[in-house]
């Protein structure tokens, strides 16, 4: 099966931003260098959609290389690959499982 598009959860998509000024007021090329990291990081994901460790019934964990961060992601029915958390390793572990 073939995945092709990503999607965020909006609130994934709020954590990617957060975390986005969060290194922009520290240090804009980190910050830039994270953004380009996630995008390399979900274009794999889009070649290799189950390369990412199962931790929990359908839901996968991807390590970001270079950052401490995680992509909490599940495939779906219609070949999309639904990003549900951008987690920091050091968050509450589950704060995201109820999420759909």
């Amino acid at each position: 099966m073939k995945f092709e598009m990503i999607i965020f959860h909006p609130l994934a998509q709020k954590e990617l931003a957060d975390v986005i000024s969060y290194y922009q007021i520290r240090n804009k090329e980190i910050a830039v260098e994270f953004l380009n990291t996630v995008e390399s990081s979900t274009n794999l994901l889009v070649r290799y959609p189950e390369i990412g460790s199962k931790v929990r019934g359908s839901i996968r964990r991807f390590i970001i290389p270079k950052f401490s961060y995680s992509l909490l992601y599940r495939l779906t029915d219609n070949q999309q690959i639904y990003i549900l958390a951008l987690a920091h390793h050091k968050q509450k572990p589950d704060f995201w499982s109820s999420r759909k």
